[in-house]
């Protein structure tokens, strides 16, 4: 009768099934529970199948799994029929339920990935459909896992702030794999953030999340949270394990704490915890790092329950040669090999390194020639280290095989690569090799540093061809590329380091034509740059032009304009005063100023000499001169540095401090005479008077 009546719904179509699903859903159901399939075989039950009707049927049948999944699978096999993201749901739902966990979670990997099922709004709409914690606990974990192991951090962590807000406890597994990832991708905050969340909702952690955190530890470098995570492993119980122990040696060893390092290794002899060959190299490389061979080789010595493998060797051959004690080296790859511990590709650079810093080229070429006989293939580290050295010499015909070498096989050339030979080409002046190599390297999609355009403003420079650097940025852009800001900055940096002021100003005017806005290394440089030509007005003006673009010099620049004219440090003083005046320094950098400012005043001024009283006992320069005119005089004067001092002293007492410039300017006058001075001790005490009216 229900056979009748499902093949009557079948011809008569969709129209009529519209008005009697349930009739329609429990006839199916009939014909499944009966094992007739071959009835269901219609082309029409396609277009009459909706997915609710599905969810019907599957939770009909559900007193038997198997019978659910494989109405499911058929279902599935219709050509004019897809599942919903709902049937799949309920597939997962009531496999999980009868436990057949295994198709449940491969059935859940099949459509995890093409529907929103970390969205909070979907995610609540079917756990609203099925009142069950415990199954639908289990699938989120599932879930989780699945996100984690694919390194989808935002969903695996949508999946377990869903769970946290439904009240459901994600089990340790499932917290292990997101942790896992988090820490894998340096993600550190958000790993302690769910480690913290995960207590709140009653997660115990166990050895395997306490590790995983001290790997985030490890990533992140806080020595401080490792040893409480360590505390709370023993108050609640947890026996660190071999990887507990690893890690944290890792740690101290890469924060350079050795002894913390080995008292780690003294605790796993007392709690007897065997260490493996990974404990002892980690140690090792620890030692090495810092060049303390002898207590590397000491632990060497001392492994005891694990053989020394190729890494061991490597680490204590890398640490020989970079102590210059390239005989021991050598010595112990000689007793590797009699191992039967074969060179590898990192054992081979680091004595290729050795033997390029010591000239000895020949002996280089020998073990690159053993390498190819062994069929050892070298790697990028190789041959850029053989590039570098002969480029450094001078041999660039050498250099340009190894890098065709290189290509052929199959090898990507990268920025350290592309340097040196720019570096090289630079040295013996070839030019036009150098800038092909610079196109060469911006086909390659690196972008050249500071130093790569300084070698090439260098080079043109010492041909007395000055307007060359002027057509880069042309020339760079006639091949295609995007002369952008970087290469502006970095040419006009190396011309004001040059001395080269008007060259730099015009770079900065081809890049106003070109629209690209000057920023504040920039005008900084620039600025400083006209000061130190002895031109104040400009130097002003450039940064009168940055307070109006809004710009302000961070901390970052202050530290470079320190570093790159450490040699001028009275006329730094004499810049940063002007800065000072216009408001253009970021607040940290005054901190900075006040830091170096100190450490000034705690060391004596070299070619000065001068009582606590208020007399110059005397003031001389370096060739018993103040300069040829009022700026060199200002800006090389020892008297600005010794009234900056004393200003510390006397800040609050004007007639003391005036009295000191004037005691000053005397011993002045006394050296080098009166039109040598005038304008310099005029200078000096403008900026006086500037700093205590201001």
């Amino acid at each position: 009768m229900l056979d009748n009546k499902l093949i009557w719904f079948l011809h008569m179509g969709t129209l009529f099934v519209g008005r009697s699903d349930a009739a329609f859903v429990h006839s199916v159901c009939a014909v499944v529970l009966k094992g007739n399939w071959h009835k269901l075989s219609n082309v029409a039950i396609g277009f009459c199948l909706s997915s609710a009707n599905v969810n019907q049927i599957l939770l009909l049948l559900s007193k038997d799994a198997s019978l659910s999944w494989t109405f499911f699978t058929w279902a599935q096999s219709l050509p004019h029929y897809q599942h919903s993201l709902q049937s799949f749901w309920t597939m997962v739902h009531l496999l999980t339920k009868k436990r057949q966990f295994k198709t449940a979670r491969e059935l859940l990997e099949k459509f995890a990935f093409k529907e929103f099922l970390s969205s909070p709004a979907v995610l609540s709409s079917l756990l609203s459909a099925y009142d069950d914690l415990m199954t639908n606990t289990q699938i989120l974990n599932w879930l989780m896992i699945i996100y984690s192991q694919s390194k989808l951090a935002v969903d695996a962590f949508q999946i377990f702030d869903q769970m946290k807000n439904e009240g459901l406890k994600p089990d340790q597994h499932a917290c292990n794999a997101l942790l896992s990832m988090l820490a894998k991708s340096r993600q550190t905050a958000t790993a302690w953030k769910v480690y913290h969340e995960m207590l709140l909702v009653g997660v115990v952690p166990n050895i395997y999340i306490y590790n995983v955190m001290l790997h985030v530890c490890f990533k992140s470098v806080d020595v401080e949270k490792a040893e409480n995570l360590v505390r709370e492993m023993d108050q609640k119980g947890v026996f660190p394990d071999l990887f507990t122990y690893n890690t944290l040696i890792s740690l101290f060893c890469r924060r350079g704490m050795h002894y913390e390092a080995l008292a780690i290794q003294d605790r796993m002899r007392r709690e007897r915890v065997n260490p493996d060959i990974t404990t002892y190299n980690t140690l090792i490389h620890g030692f090495c790092r810092e060049g303390r061979m002898r207590e590397a080789v000491r632990l060497f010595k001392e492994i005891n329950g694990a053989v020394p493998n190729q890494v061991t060797y490597t680490t204590l051959i890398d640490g020989y040669c970079r102590v210059n004690e390239l005989d021991e080296a050598l010595k112990l790859r000689e007793e590797m090999e009699a191992r039967g511990l074969q060179s590898g590709v990192p054992t081979y650079n680091s004595i290729i390194r050795k033997l390029c810093e010591e000239g000895k080229m020949k002996a280089a070429n020998k073990l690159l020639n053993e390498m190819d006989e062994r069929n050892i293939e070298p790697d990028n580290i190789t041959c850029n280290t053989l590039i570098n050295a002969y480029c450094k010499r001078g041999n660039m015909d050498f250099s340009w095989k190894l890098r065709n070498k290189m290509l052929e096989k199959g090898l990507i050339l990268d920025h350290f690569t592309f340097k040196a030979l720019i570096h090289g080409f630079c040295k013996v002046q070839e030019l036009d090799n150098a800038k092909e190599v610079l196109f060469e390297m911006l086909n390659a999609g690196i972008s050249p540093n500071y130093s790569t355009f300084s070698w090439l403003v260098d080079g043109y420079c010492n041909q007395n061809n000055e307007e060359e650097v002027l057509r880069i940025p042309d020339d760079i852009m006639n091949r295609g590329f995007c002369a952008n800001k970087s290469i502006y900055r970095s040419l006009i940096r190396r011309f004001c380091k040059r001395g080269l002021v008007d060259y730099a100003q015009k770079i900065y005017v081809k890049m106003q034509v070109k629209g690209i806005a000057g920023d504040s290394l920039v005008y900084t440089i620039l600025s400083y740059a006209y000061l130190n030509a002895g031109k104040p007005i400009a130097s002003s003006e450039i940064l009168n032009n940055m307070l109006k673009n809004k710009l302000i010099i961070t901390s970052k620049i202050y530290k470079c304009l320190c570093a790159s004219y450490a040699d001028r440090s009275d006329m730094l003083e004499l810049f940063w005063h002007q800065a000072i005046e216009k408001g253009l320094l970021a607040n940290n950098v005054y901190k900075l100023m006040q830091e170096a400012r100190s450490n000034s005043m705690c060391k004596p001024t070299e070619g000065t000499t001068i009582a606590y009283g208020t007399k110059a006992k005397g003031i001389s320069h370096q060739d018993g001169t103040l300069g040829h005119h009022s700026w060199a005089v200002s800006h090389e004067l020892y008297p600005r540095r010794m009234i900056r001092r004393w200003q510390a002293y006397c800040w609050k007492s004007a007639p003391v401090f005036f009295e000191i410039a004037e005691q000053l300017s005397n011993g002045i006058f006394n050296l080098v005479g009166k039109n040598a001075c005038l304008e310099a001790v005029l200078d000096t005490k403008k900026i006086v008077e500037m700093s205590l009216f201001r």
